[in-house]
């Protein structure tokens, strides 16, 4: 059992230009460094975000990266996410040989060949989605678990007030969190993490007594909204306090709609209850914080419900985040694996 904190905020580099494809590549270099890759791997994230940053600067509409830890084992992921147009012949994008202008020289292809995963999904006219990891050789089976998430502060903040951590527990269960620190700044990022560190104690307790153990680490701070899930063999378990939001993602549609009981983990909550949802092979868990507009779910795209979990992640904060709120997205599928 491993309990293993992501590393709030997600970082966000908007693609508007050419100058931020260096940025990125930059950026992608120093997180491999600091989540200890060594060897050539600090050299490949920078490939992998010039020639991901490269495609957004120069066929995309409202492109970005965002750059992060991996969420389950050791490495780095980079997300790429635009608006449009979309890849018309993805196939002959991904065959090595075939690079655009200006990058590193590797191309789509490339990617694939580098990163340890790398899964990309595209639709004319909505845009396309990539996600690549690099990890050591030791965790590359870790890699490819079908997880995601993404944590994004409010514009103009350096820390977010939301949170999230997932942690592999007994007998191929998941468990997540998902917290929602009120406010935003300094104050509410200290309250995140202090529920962060709680849970990374014991994650594979009843989650009713987890919830009340966060709730308790929370006692001296300004207090949170708190999401716990835990995802096994034929049935998902959600156990919240505020309005940290659940859904259950099919293909055909996104249900089993939750939010936490009423209260503020840290100040007065009511005893705490499960929920227990049947759960469909291959449905995708997710949980939101508000910073995600939760209108998404009313009339999702076919094109939305299909994606791979880290990819969906991606699509909810970088098409429904309000920027005027910290937004966190995590994603879990026990059945996916990437590629």
């Amino acid at each position: 059992m491993t309990a293993l904190p992501s590393v709030p905020p997600t970082a966000y580099i908007r693609i508007d230009h050419y100058s931020a494809v260096h940025l990125a590549a930059e950026a992608a270099r120093a997180l491999a460094r600091e989540c200890g890759l060594t060897g050539a791997l600090p050299d490949r994230a920078a490939v992998v975000a010039s020639e991901l940053g490269s495609n957004l600067a120069k066929h995309a509409t409202d492109g970005a990266l965002f750059l992060q830890k991996v969420p389950l084992g050791a490495g780095v992921e980079i997300l790429a996410a635009d608006r449009g147009p979309g890849m018309a012949e993805l196939q002959r994008c991904l065959a090595d040989g075939y690079t655009t202008t200006e990058t590193l020289g590797a191309g789509l292809g490339g990617v694939g060949r580098i990163a340890t995963t790398f899964a990309i999904r595209t639709q004319e006219p909505e845009g396309t989605l990539a996600c690549a990891r690099l990890t050591p050789p030791a965790d590359a089976e870790t890699a490819r678990r079908a997880v995601g998430s993404v944590c994004l502060p409010i514009e103009g903040e350096e820390v977010s007030g939301d949170a999230c951590a997932m942690a592999e527990t007994g007998g191929g269960a998941l468990t997540a969190i998902v917290v929602d620190g009120l406010g935003h700044g300094p104050p509410a990022s200290e309250a995140a993490q202090t529920a962060l560190r709680a849970f990374a104690k014991v994650p594979d307790e009843p989650l009713p007594e987890l919830l009340v153990r966060v709730h308790r680490a929370l006692r001296r701070s300004r207090g949170a909204a708190v999401g716990l899930l835990r995802l096994d063999a034929g049935r998902a378990q959600y156990c919240g306090i505020g309005n940290v939001r659940f859904l259950a993602v099919t293909h055909h549609e996104a249900g089993h709609r939750l939010t936490g009981q009423p209260g503020v983990a840290g100040l007065e909550i009511p005893r705490p209850r499960v929920r227990e949802i049947p759960w469909e092979p291959g449905a995708t868990a997710v949980l939101h914080t508000d910073g995600v507009d939760h209108r998404w779910s009313r009339h999702p795209a076919p094109f939305l419900l299909r994606l791979p979990a880290p990819l969906l992640a991606t699509a909810l904060v970088h098409g429904h985040r309000h920027v005027r709120d910290d937004a966190t997205v995590l994603t879990a599928n026990l059945h996916q694996r990437l590629p």
